[in-house]
């Protein structure tokens, strides 16, 4: 299969691609780690509400301008790998 990608088979070495997918998912089991926490800490009263108004007002961005530019970067590496169909 033309489309697949593979990982090599003696240095088990993932493309970027790979890695970038096993990064976010990562950062997404994080998040809802983080969430369920909080979560748990609010309903058993844990949490302050000083805490919760400094969370709120300072939320998290899920995607940096850095996740961009990483993610820019491999998309113009993986264009540069593909052979001209012209």
């Amino acid at each position: 299969m033309p489309d697949v990608r593979s990982m090599d088979r003696q240095g088990r070495q993932m493309d970027a691609r790979d890695r970038l997918i096993v990064a976010l998912y990562s950062q997404l089991k994080a998040e809802r780690e983080t969430r369920e926490t909080l979560e748990w800490a609010i309903r058993n009263g844990a949490v302050s509400r000083e805490v919760l108004e400094a969370i709120a007002a300072d939320p998290v961005p899920v995607v940096t301008s850095e996740d961009i530019a990483s993610v820019e970067k491999i998309i113009a590496l993986d264009e540069r790998r593909k052979p001209n169909r012209n």
